[in-house]
């Protein structure tokens, strides 16, 4: 069993960015500020395609230019840790997901993932790869952003999580630009990501046409690494929530 949280662990949260996570610093252990929880299809990873319940957290102490889920910055509703959990359980789904928001700026978030993992579900973590995922019950399957030049945020990619993923985690990047893609393909290349985990590569959704991505991509000779679409964006409308 993980360790239960005391306080939101917002020391590893940079002094110019303390005003993102302003929100989070009157919860209390064993509470949670969430922004929604749903059901609905996994878009992305190798998971994608099955029904999956999504336990979405409130605040991000990140701003990439092409953020998805802005609303998710300020806006929550402080949930105890067992109600989050039995929310989450009443889905009757094997397949649920912490995203965000950044997940691992809540110190109850690692101990909500135990509980679901020893309720026998399969748990997976979105997170930006700017905090420190060794606190993870290793069960969890993280999917870890890491982030390119043109997030604004890459100055912030915490590389010594490289040496605590598992092989069943997975690495994604989030290609805005070609230099991205030249970005994200030596990175993969210097620290050999397509050999120790699965690598996915996907475009900000109309920034880079998907049929150039499939050409840098087969152009690089990384045959490991997989290309991937944001599945609910071509479902439904790109912006609408709780999908």
């Amino acid at each position: 069993m993980m360790s239960e949280a005391k306080r939101t662990p917002l020391s590893d949260v940079p002094a110019d960015a303390a005003h993102r996570v302003a929100l989070l610093r009157g919860v209390p252990a064993g509470e949670l500020l969430i922004h929604e929880i749903y059901l609905s299809v996994q878009g992305e990873s190798t998971f994608a395609g099955l029904p999956c319940v999504f336990v979405r957290t409130s605040v991000c102490d990140s701003r990439c230019t092409w953020c998805d889920t802005p609303h998710a910055f300020n806006q929550g509703t402080r949930m105890s840790r067992a109600a989050v959990l039995d929310r989450a359980l009443a889905f009757g789904c094997p397949l649920v997901e912490l995203t965000g928001g950044e997940p691992l700026l809540q110190a109850d978030v690692p101990p909500l993932m135990t509980e679901l993992c020893d309720a026998g579900k399969t748990v997976l973590l979105e997170t930006s790869g700017a905090h420190d995922v060794g606190r993870v019950d290793p069960r969890v399957h993280v999917i870890m952003d890491l982030k390119c030049p043109d997030s604004g945020e890459s100055h912030r990619n915490r590389w010594a999580n490289l040496n605590v993923l598992k092989p069943t985690d997975q690495i994604k990047f989030v290609l805005a630009s070609r230099r991205d893609w030249d970005w994200a393909a030596a990175v993969i290349r210097e620290h050999r990501l397509d050999e120790r985990f699965t690598c996915l590569v996907s475009c900000v959704f109309t920034a880079v046409p998907p049929v150039e991505l499939v050409g840098w991509l087969l152009e690089s000779g990384l045959h490991r690494v997989r290309m991937q679409l944001q599945m609910h964006k071509y479902i439904w409308e790109p912006t609408r929530r709780g999908v």
